[in-house]
């Protein structure tokens, strides 16, 4: 199979993670946006090591390492998430960034 069709992939599954990042105010779409990009670099790893045959297999470890990164990051986005659910009962990204809590001035 010829390079150019998985960083074809990668490409689009990269600018569909980066609109749906810019574009959506949904924390959880946002996560899932991030998780495309990884993806996309994990494709990008795999498709230069086979194309590369050195025998070390180092885009494979490289990419075992960055889907090791967006389990931690997804485990951590998502307690995130819920904290906010919790506490203020939506998930909005542009409202989240407003609610930080101000000090009452003593009277």
């Amino acid at each position: 199979m010829p390079l150019v069709l998985p960083l074809l992939l990668a490409v689009t599954l990269f600018c569909l993670g980066v609109y749906g990042v810019l574009s959506r105010r949904n924390a959880v779409t946002i996560l899932m946006s991030l998780e495309l990009m990884l993806n996309a670099v994990n494709i990008n790893l795999i498709a230069f090591d086979a194309w590369h045959l050195d025998g070390l297999a180092t885009g494979q470890t490289l990419a075992v390492f960055v889907i090791t990164l967006a389990a931690a990051e997804i485990g951590l986005g998502l307690a995130i998430v819920l904290l906010l659910f919790r506490g203020h009962g939506h998930v909005d990204a542009d409202a989240a960034r407003d609610l930080v809590e101000h000090e009452e001035s003593p009277t």
